[in-house]
């Protein structure tokens, strides 16, 4: 199978699960005070980093194309996670509105994370 079509596939599969993931689990992800935010900024930036180290070998391809498979793979979801960010309150109506933007930024961390990871990879490789 194509790098392009298994990235993409990782990708939308993702987007999927942290969909899932958000909609199940949203309120315990949005706890009030500085500890939780600050955990889930950790969390979600280590998650990202393993997802881009270990990029190459989930997509079974060459660590030098680590950085093109996790561009693939997270386009998607950077995309259709903006549109659940931009109708935050139809996605999500359990939680409060005014919490788009710490969502959007958790996801922005992620993938950023994810991203520099498979740099890091590519790079080294």
């Amino acid at each position: 199978m194509n790098i392009a079509i298994r990235s993409l596939g990782l990708g939308f599969g993702l987007a999927a699960v942290i969909f899932a993931l958000f909609h199940v689990a949203g309120p315990w992800f949005f706890l009030e005070g500085r500890r939780p935010f600050q955990l889930n900024f950790t969390v979600g930036g280590a998650l990202g980093l393993v997802l881009g180290l270990s990029a190459p070998s989930i997509l079974r391809v060459p660590a030098k194309a680590a950085i093109h498979a996790m561009a693939l793979t997270a386009v998607p979801g950077m995309l259709i996670m903006a549109a659940v960010g931009s109708h935050f309150a139809v996605f999500f109506p359990q939680l409060d509105p005014g919490l788009d933007k710490v969502f959007g930024s958790l996801m922005l961390w992620f993938y950023g994370f994810a991203l520099a990871g498979s740099l890091w990879r590519a790079r080294n490789a």
